[in-house]
């Protein structure tokens, strides 16, 4: 019994529940966290249902959450209208070449850092986390007076490597890859390993939580980015889904309404939620535990 009455569970005691000042704290701690899932999901999800009511709905003086008719032939219709296969297209490239930018480039930046540790790699290191200090908008203009000296004006690269680009990466990367046990990095350079060789065979494949983990936070920042796309990309065929969404609601083509507008809002923001809802268990416990060492 006493072993239970000091066991703990986070930062309260199993023994502090009976205490109703504890009770009343867990109470207002459950009716936070359920506010702030409330402001969190009710929002996108009702731009999504809007999408579905009639013009006349959405501007009608009398609130209704839902539509009356959920027409899914709407969602076709506004699919088909706008293009927005090519223009899903154009982000899945942007995204795929972001992703593998930041998990090879700040990968390999890390493992410099982590594991070869050169001469002077605690100053890059230390200069690397001034760098999360500096606003990144503060740059956008030599980013972009740089992207046009290079003539890179409508290609995606210069979006892969902006993207891929993130100090916060080779962060989570080099403190990974801290807590890999160092008898097995020595062991393979007794082998007569390469670095290349223990970077792809053994440092890598041991670090696929935290790639992955990477993967997730660059899809939804390029995915969802506006701003770098819409400088760098002015090809209406090679924009991406945000530009787009952007352009027909300054300018609606001849007969669109509101409804399809949102409709559009809402397919833009489904792919995040998947992709957060499946893999969401990997990033808390992936960011939670990184670290940590055995």
């Amino acid at each position: 019994m006493a072993k239970l009455r000091n066991k703990t569970a986070g930062i309260l005691n199993f023994s502090d529940y009976k205490k109703w000042y504890f009770k009343l704290f867990y109470v207002l701690l459950i009716l936070i966290l359920l506010f702030i899932v409330f402001i969190s999901v009710v929002p996108p999800l009702w731009v999504l249902i809007s999408g579905f009511k009639e013009p006349s709905e959405l501007f009608s003086p009398k609130f209704s959450f839902f539509p009356e008719h959920f027409k899914f032939s709407k969602l076709l219709s506004a699919w088909n209208r706008l293009n927005v296969g090519k223009y899903y297209l154009n982000s899945v490239i942007v995204v795929a070449g972001s992703v593998a930018s930041a998990v090879l480039f700040n990968g390999l930046m890390a493992y410099v850092i982590s594991v070869l540790k050169p001469f002077g790699h605690k100053i890059i290191y230390v200069l690397l986390l001034m760098t999360m200090m500096i606003p990144a908008i503060t740059n956008m203009k030599t980013l972009l007076g740089n992207i046009v000296k290079l003539g890179l004006m409508q290609s995606y690269l210069p979006l892969w490597l902006s993207y891929g680009a993130n100090v916060f990466y080779v962060v989570l990367f080099k403190t990974y890859f801290d807590s890999i046990p160092q008898p097995l990095i020595e062991a393979a350079r007794l082998d007569g390993a390469s670095s290349w060789q223990i970077f792809t065979k053994i440092i890598f494949p041991l670090s696929l939580p935290i790639a992955m983990v990477v993967s997730i936070f660059t899809v939804n920042a390029s995915w969802s980015d506006f701003l770098l796309p819409f400088l760098v990309i002015t090809d209406p065929d090679k924009q991406t889904l945000m530009v787009r969404i952007y352009r027909v609601n300054m300018n609606p083509p001849s007969g669109m309404t509101q409804d399809q507008i949102l409709l559009l809002i809402g397919l833009s923001i489904i792919p995040v939620l998947i992709l957060f809802g499946i893999f969401q268990r990997q990033i808390t416990d992936s960011v939670a535990t990184t670290g940590i060492k055995e």
